[in-house]
């Protein structure tokens, strides 16, 4: 029982997403899972004269959250990765999505008036039939 040391991997899930990520693993009881940290789809782009590149995007857009649990259950394979590249692009994005989240200002009333939809609505409306 407990967790195990970090290392990357690639996880295939049974949905057929195919996510790269820091993971450790966790032994539960009866079942084992996946602790995966800041996991990332990447996607092989090419442009016309054939130059291959990567896009790095969050496995999942509409959520903050850095760490997940994964039941091993739900987990088509899973690659230890020793490739250098593919660690050196995840660590990069990683600090830099972190970066990104620390300059974002937080919303106060000196950037705006701050409403709700209906208000706003029928502050526009008026607007609307005054011209």
């Amino acid at each position: 029982m407990g967790i195990e040391e970090d290392f990357y991997a690639t996880i295939k899930l049974k949905t057929g997403e195919e996510i790269f990520a820091k993971v450790a693993a966790s032994e539960e009881e009866d079942r084992t899972m996946l602790i995966i940290s800041s996991p990332i789809v990447i996607f092989e782009i090419k442009n016309r004269s054939r130059t291959v590149g990567y896009k790095i995007e969050p496995w999942l857009k509409t959520t903050k959250d850095d760490m997940f649990i994964i039941n091993l259950s739900d987990v088509l394979t899973l690659s230890e990765s020793s490739d250098i590249e593919m660690i050196m692009m995840y660590q990069s994005y990683v600090r830099q999505s972190s970066r990104e989240e620390d300059n974002q200002p937080r919303m106060s009333r000196r950037m705006g008036y701050v409403s709700n939809v209906t208000d706003a609505k029928e502050i526009l409306e008026k607007i609307f039939k005054l011209s």
